[in-house]
């Protein structure tokens, strides 16, 4: 069966924000980003990484984030066969915007818990 996203190609007026948030956007692609640019480069670090993603959820993420051009999956030909991902170059690229948010999310959480 075909991988069809609804969101993926869908910006009728051409705003970048939108295109950002097709490629990315959603509850997990930023985490498994974020994932694999700290060497969680494989299906099962991820998994444990995210604990609360279900293992077709994961696999669909990481099919899309393929797709996109953002990570890549290398086969290693072993018994048994072992799969790594790392952030392409157009990855790579998205990676300081992921870590604004990570410093807005730990400056939010510091300045909520002090109300």
């Amino acid at each position: 069966m075909a991988n069809s996203r609804k969101n993926k190609d869908f910006n009728p007026h051409n705003c970048p924000v939108t295109h950002c948030l097709n490629r990315i956007g959603g509850q997990w692609k930023v985490l498994i980003l974020y994932g694999i640019s700290k060497n969680c480069n494989r299906f099962s670090k991820l998994q444990r990484a995210i604990p609360t993603i279900s293992k077709q959820m994961l696999v669909n993420q990481l099919r899309e984030l393929e797709d996109d051009g953002i990570i890549e999956r290398t086969i290693y030909p072993e018994i048994p066969p072992r799969v790594e991902y790392k952030l392409t170059g157009y990855g790579e690229s998205l990676m300081p915007v992921i870590y604004v948010m990570q410093d807005w999310g730990l400056k939010a959480m510091e300045a909520e818990s002090q109300l």
